[in-house]
């Protein structure tokens, strides 16, 4: 599987699994086992399979951007009625009006895997999609809810992206999100899910930093809107998002996929503090990424002498922390990009007059 670093021993420490379910002890397990079943009945299975999005959208000038998708149900969109309703055609939608350029949008994520699953996905993508330009991954929910090893899963998750990256390609990890925030668990099933989902989440942040990608946390963060509205954010199963719901959680993954792509303008702005922005250590920033929802992390860069009047870029253990803001879109004068315009190439955003 390689070493993972300080992913590993996130993963071996983190209280998730076996481990975690001991402290319940024997007749708490089986409480949580009956519970699981009730919640079962309770969701059934209102849909059958996500609807395929794979597709180009948006329009402007020059060849399609290519965006690929990996994960789980989530990034298959499972409870939404129509393509244009998933996160990835949400990001594709997004990506094409800040960069005035459509979006080859290339989904193969599938309905129920796990991180196991991702190399599978991985040779489906690149067969269809082979110079992926970024690649945006949500995975994890099956491994919580199925008690898959630790270890094993963040290390599919760090091989996928290892892979990528030789390719050329940026990834993106939208990190577990909280499943505690999901209606029907009843206690103490909810708290311990919580658990296990941000444990696992952090864990998934250090390995996939470690292998060279940026993560946003997803954590709770439709968690109020779910606890204020639910028929909203709901589908009808009660627990996948709904159109809204997924809305939310592409408008958090956005700011990083268009930074990714050199068309965030506020990506060169110094940290903010005050916004729990900083830099530290990557351990420590994976945690505080679980608990501020929306929170991107990436490998601090550090350049090192070589001699000669030459230097080069090295990652570290340590990491970034940012919280990018989403800019009105409609107030933002669209890059001048042609087809020999690369999709990484930094552009500049000016406000239009007035």
């Amino acid at each position: 599987m390689g070493t993972l670093g300080l992913g590993t021993r996130i993963a071996r420490g983190g209280g998730y699994g076996l481990a975690g379910a001991a402290g319940v002890g024997a007749a708490g397990y089986g409480i949580l086992k009956v519970e699981a079943r009730m919640v079962r009945r309770v969701v059934g299975k209102p849909f059958e399979t996500a609807p395929p999005d794979s597709d180009v959208y948006g329009a402007g000038l020059g060849d399609p951007i290519e965006l690929g998708v990996l994960g789980d149900s989530l990034a298959a969109g499972l409870g939404v009625d129509h393509r244009r309703q998933t996160i990835g055609a949400t990001l594709a939608h997004g990506i094409s009006a800040i960069a005035g350029r459509p979006v080859r949008l290339t989904n193969a994520a599938v309905v129920g895997p796990e991180s196991t699953d991702l190399p599978a996905q991985l040779e489906d993508l690149l067969a269809r999609a082979p110079e992926p330009h970024v690649v945006v991954v949500v995975v994890g929910g099956n491994d919580v809810t199925h008690r898959k090893d630790v270890p094993e899963a963040v290390g599919h998750l760090a091989e996928t992206i290892t892979v990528l990256r030789s390719r050329g390609a940026t990834v993106i990890v939208g990190t577990c999100p909280d499943l505690g925030t999901v209606e029907p668990l009843p206690q103490p099933l909810r708290w311990l899910v919580s658990r296990w989902s941000r444990d696992f989440a952090a864990a998934q942040t250090v390995a996939a930093v470690e292998a060279g990608a940026r993560t946003v946390s997803l954590g709770d963060l439709i968690g109020p809107d779910f606890l204020a509205e639910p028929a909203l954010m709901f589908s009808k199963d009660q627990f996948h998002p709904s159109a809204a719901g997924y809305a939310r959680a592409a408008s958090a993954i956005l700011p990083s996929v268009a930074s990714a792509l050199g068309l965030w303008p506020e990506s060169d702005r110094p940290l903010e503090v005050s916004r729990g922005e900083g830099v530290g250590p990557l351990h420590v920033a994976a945690v505080h990424a679980v608990a501020h929802p929306g929170t991107e992390v990436s490998a601090e860069a550090e350049t090192e002498d070589t001699g000669g009047g030459l230097s080069r870029t090295t990652r570290t253990r340590r990491a970034v922390l940012r919280r990018l803001r989403r800019p009105d879109v409609g107030r933002l004068r669209r890059p001048q990009v042609t087809s020999a315009t690369p999709p990484g190439a930094s552009v500049t955003d000016e406000p239009q007059p007035g």
